[in-house]
């Protein structure tokens, strides 16, 4: 009996065994992300989303799908090596989710540790091994954890009394411009605080934070690679601060925390100065710079320390930097630099004791986005000499500032003016900056000088150099390109290399434009985040770089500010929320609507919910303000009005005089009503996504009736839009306003308004877009590809053929043979006419996302060839992993390679009507074909697929 017993035993056991999942090599789990940053040291997010990503090996299986997950959180790297979550176990999870899998432990407290790592389990029965660790930081979750006080140099009462009187007289017949354009500025101000470490250090976290900007160093190194931190919020509703983790860069003993501080957007100038008297210069957010910082130190032995800013920190107000601010530049005096100041023992007893400002209570919040990093450095590329100045071309429009490294006479004064292009006289072209100086100033302390800007940044291709005895060499001068620092996620490269130019040129715009908000152009007196750019721009930035964060963090900031007092969006964020002010920059139709956009996007592309929640009141108030304004549903009542943001009609003395400069235009009720509509349609539909029957019901009736009213209004039984323009006929059929019936009569209408225009563009920023999608819509990509690889004016390949590396805001910015445009208006590093990056990852690779499925769950490829295009390839990675095209047209053979991402299906259209012309290799068993008109598609799971296509034409 006991040997039957043993029998049964040892077989149960083996049969155990052999139902346990086979752990695979082929499969694996990589990417790990909290609150979409890689292992963020300090996020306030009490239950943080977490994401993973599978990857499969050539000899996986393909069709990879997760079936269920286990995650393990632990308090320390140890506890998690073990297999112990003491924080969260899951356990085996029977789900597909991959992405956003919200945190179920127990409850975080403030500077919590958490390491993290995952497993899957996968429909071929298999199991993967643990995935590497990653980790993150909780970091000061209540007003409370925050014991460090702001300190500071003692309140500024030369600018108080400045903004003071700009408030109390901008209006008045005695108002001093000259005042007005010169505020007080001190020079930064340099902090110190000496502590002691007394004993061996297990874990030093700091936690910073600043009025104005700020830059940090421990024992004389800079803490972190962060650039203009703590970045540009609404400073009346709250700021970012940083974590940095410092263990094993304190000593025993003596060890110095130091600081300086400059203006930044909190204290110097904004763009509201451009136009407004009544907005100051300087002061509007804050009248002082200051330093908020604790650092946490906990030893070994379990014992802690908290070095906080407080009254004991040591102040010398006459920094080396003798004033700093984005619009106008920096000035250095090596002269002033203090040798030693900001590392352990130096005499500080002659430094006075540093103001503690117990009168300011701000919202300190975690930041939510990649920080702003140095993310390219440039050498020249030519020097020459100039009415006795150097002008320096570094071949590339940047964003961000010049390292000089020089020896001269103490005192002596070297200067750097920074443009973006030459002007018509062989210098910079400076004359669009208005009151941005765009100007560094270093003075030489005799010695060999270092000289390189950190509270300040311009957009430049040029710089002229005056104050050198001889032309710069390559080794004295560098450029250093900067940015918030998102992952690059799409590429793309085809047959004709000015695409290729093309795609870079959109690229390094978008990149120099990030400043933790996207801003209109790094260089004049704006770098406003014009929200027209952003909605038409923002499907683009996504496909380009990994903006889930950086959108993150954008949404909070239109949360916050967003809507003015009458219920709608402001045009333009960071808002600006002067008392006057928002009846000018408020609800601009196409422009207000990036609150409602901006979220969608995000929603389709990383099915992020959380973000459509955070502002689905706000996108409702916007629309229930804008139809309590215009309750016939015609949108007249505007606070501001930008319309088709730089058509036809804003061209100014084009080359070709049979170019029309009238025609481009669209009536102003017309583009509103159809931006009312469209508002009230996409509300609808998220109030259907975020399970909302009755908004859905109220606004999708709304957008009924608004329909209907445009078509009474504005479109003629003979399907004629009014305004007659590409950009009339784009908006209408874009946003599916025309009548079923009068579509194709519509459609002939646009195309009408093409060849008037001899087959270019007369659109504007907003609808541009809509009038490619539309003709590839209507089947008529072969003019998409006309006005793509056009090189007429106006183009984006005219612009490639003048040597712009950047997009330019106007078409006409500069003219072959005409020279400059005359506006002031007039940036050459402004991403909205980038758009176009959108149509060729959408068409020429062909990734087409599905909202029934967000964040590619659920995809196609669907590429278009035409033009002169024999061949392309990109990639896209997604939340998900990386998607891929290659196609290329070679006697007669149309050849698509795809790489679909493990946890994804994809729908693959091939340009056929006959499957028998088609061969497939990858594709296990026998292909499912379905035909539609003159096209062929298949679905697939994950894997790499090769698909060919014979008599191709």
């Amino acid at each position: 009996m006991k040997k039957q017993y043993l029998f049964l035993s040892v077989l149960l056991a083996g049969l155990m065994i052999s139902c346990q999942p086979k752990e695979t090599a082929s499969v694996s789990v990589t990417s790990l992300t909290c609150e979409y940053l890689v292992d963020p040291l300090g996020i306030d997010v009490v239950q943080p989303r977490l994401s993973w990503k599978i990857e499969q090996s050539g000899d996986a299986k393909t069709g990879q799908l997760q079936t269920a997950y286990r995650v393990l959180v632990a308090s320390s790297p140890e506890q998690l090596a073990a297999g112990e979550g003491d924080l969260w176990d899951s356990g085996k999870i029977k789900s597909g989710q991959s992405i956003h899998t919200l945190y179920g432990g127990v409850p975080l407290k403030s500077m919590q540790q958490c390491w993290w790592k995952v497993k899957i389990w996968n429909n071929h029965g298999e199991v993967t091994a643990w995935s590497a660790p990653a980790h993150w930081g909780m970091g000061i979750l209540e007003p409370s954890g925050w014991q460090a006080q702001w300190i500071g140099d003692q309140p500024d009462l030369a600018l108080k009394d400045y903004v003071a009187y700009v408030a109390a007289h901008y209006n008045q017949p005695d108002f001093d411009r000259q005042k007005w354009s010169n505020p007080p500025v001190l020079p930064s101000p340099l902090l110190r605080k000496s502590f002691a470490v007394k004993g061996e250090v297990k874990r030093a976290q700091l936690y910073v934070s600043s009025l104005g900007y700020y830059e940090m160093w421990l024992n004389g190194e800079r803490v972190g690679d962060h650039q203009l931190a703590p970045e540009w919020t609404d400073y009346r509703y709250s700021v970012q601060y940083q974590t940095f983790d410092v263990t094993g860069r304190l000593g025993t003993g003596e060890n110095v925390l130091s600081a300086t501080l400059a203006d930044g957007w909190c204290v110097g100038r904004l763009a509201g100065v451009k136009w407004m008297q009544s907005f100051p210069h300087r002061g509007f957010y804050s009248a002082d710079r200051r330093l908020i910082a604790q650092l946490a130190v906990t030893y070994t032995d379990g014992s802690t320390d908290l070095v906080a800013t407080d009254g004991s920190w040591k102040i010398n107000p006459d920094g080396y930097i003798r004033s700093a601010d984005n619009f106008a530049g920096e000035t250095i005096d090596a002269r002033n630099i203090i040798p030693g100041w900001n590392r352990p023992g130096f005499d500080d007893s002659s430094w006075a004791n540093a103001y503690a400002d117990n009168d300011i209570h701000r919202n300190l919040v975690a930041q939510r986005n990649e920080p702003i990093r140095i993310h390219h450095e440039l050498k020249p590329v030519g020097v020459r000499a100039w009415n006795g100045k150097y002008i320096v071309d570094f071949g590339q429009n940047i964003a961000g500032w010049c390292r000089l490294k020089i020896k001269g006479k103490a005192g002596a004064t070297v200067t750097l003016r920074h443009g973006e292009w030459i002007d018509n006289d062989g210098g910079i072209y400076t004359s669009s900056l208005g009151y941005a100086k765009a100007t560094d100033v270093f003075i030489l302390s005799g010695g060999d000088d270092e000289f390189e800007p950190r509270f300040t940044y311009h957009g430049f291709q040029y710089v002229e150099i005056s104050g050198l005895d001889a032309a710069p060499s390559p080794e004295m001068i560098t450029a250093k390109a900067v940015s918030s620092d998102p992952a690059v996620t799409g590429a793309f490269e085809c047959s004709n290399p000015k695409l290729n130019q093309l795609f870079r040129n959109i690229l390094w715009t978008q990149r120099n434009n990030m400043f933790s908000v996207l801003t209109d152009n790094p260089s004049r007196d704006e770098r406003t985040g014009a929200l027209g750019d952003i909605q038409i721009f923002c499907r683009s930035s996504i496909f380009n770089m990994d903006m889930a964060a950086f959108y993150t963090k954008w949404v909070q900031d239109m949360r916050e500010g967003g809507l003015a007092p009458n219920g709608q969006f402001f045009s333009m964020i960071i808002s600006l929320a002067h008392p006057p002010y928002w009846q000018g920059f408020v609800g601009a139709p196409g422009w207000a609507e990036a609150g409602i956009i901006v979220p969608w996007r995000l929603y389709e592309s990383y099915a992020d919910r959380r973000a459509l929640e955070q502002l689905f009141e706000s996108m409702k108030s916007h629309v229930d303000a804008t139809q309590r304004e215009n309750p016939d549903l015609i949108w007249k009542v505007r606070h501001n009005h930008n319309n088709d943001w730089l058509n036809a009609n804003t061209i100014f003395n084009p080359p070709d005089p049979d170019f029309s400069t009238t025609r481009g235009g669209i009536p102003d009720d017309v583009f509103s009503t159809a931006i009312f509509a469209h508002a009230a349609r996409l509300v609808a539909t998220i109030a259907a996504t975020l399970q909302r029957p009755d908004d859905a019901r109220h606004y999708g009736e709304l957008a009924d009736r608004i329909g209907d009213v445009f078509a009474r209004s504005y479109i003629s039984p003979d399907g004629k839009v009014e305004g007659h323009s590409q950009a009339a006929y784009a908006l209408a059929l874009h946003y599916d306003l025309v009548p079923e019936t009068l579509r194709d009569a519509a459609f002939a209408h646009l195309l009408d308004c093409i060849e008037e225009y001899d087959c270019r563009l007369s659109t504007g920023f907003i609808t541009t877009p809509m009038m490619m999608e539309e003709l590839v819509r209507y089947g008529r990509t072969d003019i998409v590809y006309r006005l793509l690889e056009s090189v007429r004016f106006p183009s984006w390949l005219y612009l490639v053929d003048q040597g712009a590396t950047t997009v330019w805001e106007r078409w006409d910015a500069y003219v072959k043979g005409r020279g400059i445009q005359p506006t002031g208006m007039n940036s050459f590093d402004h991403f909205a006419f980038g758009s176009v990056v959108e149509w060729m990852y959408r068409h020429i690779l062909g990734f087409q996302p599905n909202t029934a499925h967000p964040g590619y769950e659920r995809f196609t490829i669907h590429p278009r060839p035409g033009g002169t295009l024999t061949w392309a390839k990109g990639s896209y990675h997604s939340i998900r992993g990386e998607i891929a095209s290659s196609w290329k047209i070679e006697q007669g053979e149309f050849t698509l390679t795809v790489k679909i991402p493990a946890n994804t299906r994809a729908t693959i259209v091939l340009p056929t009507a006959t499957p028998e012309d088609i061969s497939a290799e990858g594709i296990p068993g026998n292909p499912v074909y379905q035909v539609n008109g003159d096209e062929t598609s298949v679905t697939v799971g994950s894997g790499e697929y090769r698909f060919s296509v014979t008599n191709y034409e």
